[in-house]
């Protein structure tokens, strides 16, 4: 049975749930689904793609506040360079085809991730869509770009030196402190983290910000991710969560 956003909504409002803050997504499947298909590894990417822009709209409409989804990875350079730079090119495509949407729906953009190691033709597509939602106020899609939590943790690491050196940071760093040099020191940490294909691995993803969230591993391929899964995830994480929301950590702040 095909569900729709109005019944999921209904059913989250006359059960009481409580809905994850901040949902993250490892994206994967996409060449294993083509594959399945007798299709390219591209068409793949490129419904994946389309995928993502559903994903973000389903979020929204169910009242999600912040959705993070790991687009690129920095381990994602080590694959065949035509698969690359198909990659690339479908990023640059998709940011400015979202772009309106994401303002229609006052979803603001952000963008988590090494943005200035990337190829030169991106930053335009990059610069548009951060432009055309910095005045959206609702849910953030946070957009994991080149990222690596390894690569984070480094970056942020150096940038705390680079204050000390500066004298706006004290030589001891306790935690808080340390979030505030992470790539998106405002936004809440995850609730929940979903990984698709059945892999049960984080693959670099989020280590110091996934602490306290709650697994789901689906085997449903990403390209094949839909409202359905959206609220599995839900329902399950309703039966495994414990603990209130952490208020001291808002959606995203200015």
């Amino acid at each position: 049975m095909t569900l729709s956003v109005g019944e999921v909504r209904n059913s989250i409002e006359q059960g009481g749930l409580r809905l994850p803050h901040h949902i993250a997504i490892l994206l994967d499947g996409n060449g294993r689904w083509a594959l399945h298909r007798g299709l390219t590894r591209p068409q793949g990417h490129r419904a994946g793609g389309e995928t993502a822009k559903r994903c973000t709209r389903n979020c929204h409409a169910l009242g999600i506040q912040a959705l993070t989804l790991f687009g690129f990875s920095t381990e994602n350079w080590n694959r065949p360079m035509e698969e690359v730079q198909t990659l690339i090119a479908l990023l640059e495509e998709y940011l400015y085809d979202i772009a309106w949407e994401l303002v229609e729906n006052n979803v603001q953009l952000r963008l988590s991730g090494r943005i200035a190691q990337m190829p030169s033709r991106i930053h335009q597509a990059i610069d548009f869509a951060l432009q055309k939602t910095a005045e959206c106020t609702g849910m953030v899609l946070n957009l994991a770009i080149n990222y690596g939590a390894k690569a984070e943790m480094v970056d942020s690491a150096n940038a705390a030196l680079v204050a000390r050196e500066k004298g706006t940071n004290s030589f001891h760093l306790d935690q808080e402190d340390f979030r505030r040099f992470l790539y998106a020191p405002n936004l809440s940490f995850p609730d929940l983290l979903i990984r698709t294909s059945g892999e049960q691995r984080v693959s670099n993803f989020l280590l110091w910000q996934i602490e306290d969230a709650y697994y789901h591993i689906t085997p449903t391929l990403w390209p094949d991710f839909d409202l359905q899964e959206i609220w599995q995830a839900i329902l399950a994480f309703q039966h495994r969560c414990v603990q209130p929301p952490r208020e001291s950590q808002p959606a995203e702040e200015g």
